[in-house]
């Protein structure tokens, strides 16, 4: 493993504009529901009965829905159960309004699939609240990777937006797997996702292991990483992670390949490629060097120092030593 550095030549807020939809048959309570969502920013649409909801949301499409339990035709439960059903509409976060505040009714309505529960009469800023903290937990989890359990962009970029606020120096590294095409070439996909989780349970391993302050590990899609940590953690956490992931991959190619050192790859026309075996680069982004820098740009800069990492042989770490 080489590692050397390279020299080469505001925060995350929450979604403005969310459209929801308020289903109750109380006509004054909707619209006093409404008036308040509307005044944090939100767009809504209001129904008065389960099946206006249903076209509603069929035509619209909303990030949210605000049900209350009791109404005619169909019901705050049966809509749930039905949306819930529905392929299109079955991650839609659901927040139910009751005036029955026992548990039994809570239990219902969470059966049926919904994601939170107010009873009536509620405060105004605690439905701001929930909204904005349901509507936060499904783009997360939406998010997060079934392959390896990580966050994904919006987390990774509120965890750089938040060191940025907090005043300290940090590093963020973006890590991917060289020849990781040939793995996929050569094995199929399902061995390239061993692959990704091997290395997801290598970098884990490596964060733990560097002790406090936290380092933060997240997963853009693919075989690419983000690690987020103080500048003094760089070098241990990769050192580990290379080490640990170089060993992993090993067990992971068939033993003919890993013996001979290298895979090969048939192209379309027949011919025969040495892939060598995957390795990691690494690219850091320092923020002590780039002033004012927003999470986006110092992405683009870790990623930009990936690439000149690609430039060499073996697993590489090249961190990026300009001034703004």
């Amino acid at each position: 493993m080489s590692v050397e550095g390279v020299a080469v030549g505001t925060g995350v807020t929450e979604r403005d504009g969310d459209l929801l939809i308020v289903v109750d048959d109380d006509v004054d309570i909707a619209r006093f529901v409404e008036v308040n969502l509307t005044f944090e920013g939100f767009r809504v649409l209001l129904a008065h009965d389960g099946e206006e909801a249903l076209g509603l949301i069929e035509s619209h499409q909303p990030a949210l829905a605000i049900v209350d339990v009791s109404m005619p035709k169909i019901d705050g439960l049966e809509l749930t159960r039905r949306l819930r059903a529905n392929p299109l509409t079955t991650a839609m976060p659901i927040i139910l309004l009751t005036a029955r505040g026992l548990t039994a009714d809570k239990v219902m309505g969470l059966t049926a699939g919904a994601d939170d529960y107010l009873v009536k009469p509620f405060d105004t800023m605690e439905l701001v609240a929930r909204v904005q903290a349901t509507l936060r937990r499904n783009q997360e989890a939406r998010e997060i990777s079934p392959l390896t359990g990580l966050p994904g962009n919006t987390r990774i970029l509120r965890e750089i937006a938040d060191r940025v606020n907090g005043g300290t120096d940090y590093a963020v590294c973006h890590i991917d797997i060289d020849r990781f095409k040939s793995v996929n070439d050569v094995y199929g996909f399902a061995r390239g996702d061993e692959f990704i989780g091997a290395l997801a349970r290598c970098l884990h391993r490596a964060v733990v292991g560097v002790g406090l302050p936290p380092a933060f590990l997240g997963h853009i899609g693919g075989d690419d990483f983000i690690l987020v940590c103080t500048p003094e953690q760089v070098y241990p956490v990769t050192e580990k992670a290379v080490v640990d992931f170089e060993a992993a991959a090993d067990a992971l190619y068939d033993p003919e390949d890993r013996e001979r050192g290298y895979a090969e790859v048939v192209k379309r026309n027949g011919e025969v490629q040495r892939a060598n075996l995957v390795t990691l680069s690494i690219g850091v982004a320092v923020s002590s060097n780039r002033g004012n820098a927003s999470p986006h740009e110092i992405i683009e800069i870790a990623t930009e120092m990936k690439t000149v990492a690609k430039r060499h042989d073996g697993s590489y770490v090249a961190m990026d030593r300009r001034r703004s």
